[in-house]
């Protein structure tokens, strides 16, 4: 009998193709999309230092405060300008998106978008 694999197990593997083509450095990096049922999270990250440099997510106060939901598109492309203003603030201009295995469609693009329109050149 042949089983089929969890949404979860096929979203751990592409997630783990996709990190395997690019990494972030201290000149361009990487910023990483995480979408829950709930939440949406969202790190600029130098692999190189292994450290994050900006987070940001549907679950501070003041982001949480503006938002009517917190996972949809709309709150999904406020994430992405926050993110790029506190990018912008720390000297971060250009990123590698890093979409996490999931598909470049809905709130996962609309961060990017979000992010774009802010300044962030990727």
């Amino acid at each position: 009998m042949i089983k089929k694999k969890s949404r979860h197990e096929i979203r751990a593997k592409k997630r783990l193709r996709v990190r395997s083509r690019f990494s972030g450095t201290p000149n361009r990096p990487r910023l990483a999309v995480f979408r829950s049922n709930e939440h949406m999270y969202a790190q600029i990250i130098d692999d190189v230092a292994a450290h994050t440099l900006v987070a940001a997510s549907t679950l501070e106060k003041d982001i949480k405060a503006k938002l009517k939901k917190t996972n949809d598109t709309e709150a999904a492309t406020y994430l992405g300008k926050i993110i790029a203003e506190r990018a912008l603030e720390k000297g971060i201009t250009t990123v590698v998106y890093d979409r996490g295995g999931f598909v470049y469609h809905g709130k996962v693009a609309a961060v990017a978008d979000g992010a774009r329109e802010a300044g962030l050149v990727f």
